[in-house]
């Protein structure tokens, strides 16, 4: 099996990452996406935590910028727009299912985790659920695999390409190992 395109993280993209989350983070496996200034956006995560946990979202939006976008989407109700777009493009509903497919194979392409077999992430295929999971799931596999992520950063008012990134206090003196 090959395991999906991403960095490795370093300390200081944990440190980031922990920062960004306001909480260290947990299994961290890799970078999937990075700000042009090269700040983490995307984490990967293991899919069993270091306690045996199953954790079925690989991808998730990290960066503050992009977080508070989706949020801003989400309490806007695009989530019902997006369902009802699902219910009624056909092509639509079947690229979901295809960006449910992939995430599931890049996901078991790590581990396979029987707990968690079929269940990906944001509500795919049938559901929107969590457009942090769908955008993150997006930046993460590049565009025209997640239709929805897709749509939800086109209409985010945050861009990848714009930093947007803040300083956290004591990083800079993290080496990059």
């Amino acid at each position: 099996m090959t395991t999906p395109p991403f960095d490795l993280p370093s300390k200081r993209d944990i440190a980031i990452l922990s920062a960004q989350l306001g909480r260290p983070v947990r299994s961290v496996i890799g970078v999937a996406a990075r700000c042009v200034c090269g700040a983490p956006t995307v984490v990967a995560t293991a899919p069993r935590l270091d306690d045996g946990t199953p954790f079925p979202t690989l991808y998730y939006l990290s960066h503050p910028a992009a977080t508070a976008a989706m949020s801003y989407l989400e309490a806007a109700h695009v989530m019902a727009e997006f369902q009802d777009l699902l219910a009624e493009d056909a092509e639509v509903k079947a690229a979901y299912e295809k960006a449910h497919a992939s995430y599931l194979s890049d996901r078991e392409s790590i581990l396979v985790v029987p707990e968690i077999a079929n269940f990906s992430a944001g509500g795919m295929p049938e559901r929107v659920k969590c457009l942090h999971a769908l955008a993150g799931h997006a930046l993460a596999a590049g565009p025209g695999v997640n239709p929805i992520g897709d749509l939800a950063l086109a209409q985010s008012v945050w861009s990848p390409s714009v930093c947007a990134c803040v300083d956290y206090p004591g990083i800079d003196e993290i080496g990059d190992e």
